[in-house]
């Protein structure tokens, strides 16, 4: 099941509701939130070594972007139920540019690599990604009540 799929179940929406367009506006939109949502919970995890080396908020943030596929590299490593090797025959990329974004040193990493990783960090750390489900479709959710209730008054 794709995550938009999944984001439509939690939501109770049928995609095949929205035309190809909107299913990939809306794919867009969840994969940007995703990544928002991702590097939040690394910052966090992160944070000790953000004060350690105080760095302003700003880089901070720059330092989670720049760090995403080296972060989702780095926790499917701790589950153990991947190598590098195994990462790069699941996403079909070649081994050195898994190593590199293991590694960090892949600062600006392309879609389809940062979506392969996704997609199986996705599949070692489910109740994660349900988590970030469950808290984006509840900011739209509440986002669409506080619309409607400003437009009704």
């Amino acid at each position: 099941m794709s995550a938009t799929q999944l984001l439509c179940q939690i939501i109770g929406v049928n995609p095949r509701k929205f035309s190809k367009e909107e299913n990939i506006l809306l794919e867009a939109e969840f994969f940007t939130r995703l990544c928002e949502e991702l590097e939040n919970f690394f910052r966090g995890q992160y944070k000790n070594y953000f004060r350690l080396i105080k760095e302003k908020t700003n880089k901070e943030s720059e330092m989670g972007e720049d760090n995403l596929v080296y972060c989702v590299v780095k926790d499917i490593l701790s589950t153990k139920e991947y190598t590098l090797a195994g990462i790069a025959y699941y996403t079909k990329l070649p081994e050195d540019v898994i190593y590199e974004a293991a590694l960090g040193s892949n600062k600006a990493p392309s879609a389809t690599l940062l979506r392969k990783i996704i997609e199986l960090h996705r599949s070692v750390r489910p109740e994660l990604y349900r988590e970030i489900m469950e808290k984006v479709t509840m900011e739209y959710l509440l986002i669409n009540k506080n619309t409607k209730e400003a437009c009704d008054d």
